[in-house]
């Protein structure tokens, strides 16, 4: 089935990464490989999000390649056929004829014909550009189709001379969103706050973790999304302190903050939020204070986010407050900028305050230009996400173990500044205590 977005947005990025890549060129790209669940049960598929963002084309078992300047056509698919038998049990196959009628393609040959293809379509052109390194098997493939070209030279044929890293170019170009993809993205956000407004609404003492994913879940495929962007996290009482917890399995204790790290998946979209808040609808003295300070360094980070500013200036403001933060509830001693220096803060703060975020949660695109950090440009979209973990055993007065606490919301570059896409979700104090006691 043809994407949400029209057709134009899938050409115009591959006449972009062709116009990159040069007319001595030729790119190769396999799509995702169906991943085995149990036995004879697989995950449910999702492309690889390269070869979705230059084809849309939602099917495994399938190589694309672009190849500028080729009279008989610049964008050609190899896939599956199409199999009546295997499509009663296993879903509907677009073959070759319905890549080209649905998805733009200019020439469509059978999967089991490329091995004999591909090397045609090597052939003449000095520069091929793959993800190397990311499917052995089939770099494998693709060096014996430019190896069996090589051994023909003394026939006049003409081998590639130089393999390329694919992601350098078309990375670049994921990481800049069009107007379209913005929409994607802001639906995909609306979504996922009205997934962390619902499960603050039903959180309670008693319940299980896995309940409040099963609400999040429950909103993110009721407003058609299939799957969320990644495994949630619904971590309550110390569980919050591990950054990636994801068995979602204790039970909800009168007392405790729950972290809820959780984002939906829209027409390949990801959102990412995450917000913290008490199980009982009141924080206490230790967990308003400690919130209190995750809260101003992210919007500490947040005035730093603009175009011209660097990726890592709003990482170094809420790594000022954090710190001050700390120090101020006797959690670290010593001078600040000494502290700051030495990383004391790294005890309670050890990851970095966002990422990129597009069609993966974890975004492509560098961080660095030159060994500088990269400015930041409008149409970039990131998060912005501090924490606090006190961990159960550290040494520390007991009023404070045990706390985890992060804030995440979604930022848009734009030309006047940023728009935080998922500012719906409450993340004030009061605001949320409001909210979960039905207020608003």
């Amino acid at each position: 089935m043809p994407a949400s977005l029209p057709p134009e947005e899938f050409a115009r990025r591959r006449r972009a990464l062709m116009n990159m890549m040069g007319e001595d060129s030729i790119a190769v790209l396999p799509a995702a490989e169906q991943a085995l669940r149990n036995r004879d049960s697989e995950y449910r598929y999702r492309q690889d999000s390269d070869f979705y963002y230059l084809s849309a084309f939602p099917e495994p078992e399938a190589v694309l390649c672009l190849i500028p300047g080729r009279p008989e056509g610049e964008f050609v698919m190899f896939c599956r056929p199409r199999d009546k038998t295997l499509e009663i049990w296993n879903g509907r196959r677009s073959g070759p004829q319905g890549a080209i009628d649905d998805y733009g393609v200019d020439q469509a040959f059978l999967i089991e014909e490329l091995d004999t293809r591909l090397p045609q379509l090597l052939q003449g052109r000095g520069k091929v550009y793959c993800a190397m390194g990311a499917r052995p098997g089939f770099d494998r493939r693709l060096l014996d189709a430019v190896q069996g070209l090589r051994a023909r030279a003394r026939a006049g044929v003409h081998a590639p001379g130089e393999f390329l890293m694919l992601d350098h170019l078309l990375h670049d170009l994921r990481l800049f969103k069009s107007a379209e993809e913005i929409r994607l993205m802001r639906k995909a956000a609306a979504i996922s706050v009205q997934a962390h407004k619902r499960a603050m609404r039903a959180c309670r003492a008693g319940l299980y973790e896995y309940e409040l994913e099963a609400e999040i879940m429950h909103e993110f495929m009721r407003q058609g999304c299939v799957a969320a962007a990644y495994n949630s996290i619904v971590g309550a009482g110390a569980n919050a302190c591990i950054l990636h917890y994801v068995e979602n399995r204790d039970r909800l204790q009168e007392g405790d903050l729950v972290l809820i790290d959780a984002g939906a998946e829209y027409e390949s979209y990801a959102a990412d939020i995450t917000r913290t808040f008490p199980v009982n609808g009141r924080f206490s003295a230790a967990q308003r204070d400690l919130y209190e300070v995750v809260l101003q360094a992210q919007q500490a980070a947040m005035a730093q986010i603009y175009p011209g500013a660097h990726w890592n200036d709003a990482h170094d403001a809420a790594v000022r407050v954090i710190t001050t933060g700390l120090r101020d509830l006797g959690l670290l001693r010593g001078e600040l900028d000494e502290l700051i220096a030495s990383e004391a803060y790294r005890a309670y703060y050890m990851h970095r305050t966002g990422h990129w975020l597009g069609m993966d949660v974890h975004d492509v695109g560098d961080y660095k230009v030159d060994e500088q950090w990269r400015q930041l440009e409008p149409g970039m979209v990131l998060t912005v996400e501090p924490g606090l973990y006190i961990a159960p055993d550290a040494e520390v007065d007991a009023h404070w173990r045990g706390i985890g606490i992060r804030i995440e919301d979604d930022v848009l570059l734009t030309r006047q500044g940023h728009e935080v896409l998922t500012a719906g979700a409450p993340k004030g104090v009061q605001e949320i205590e409001d909210w979960m006691r039905g207020a608003g």
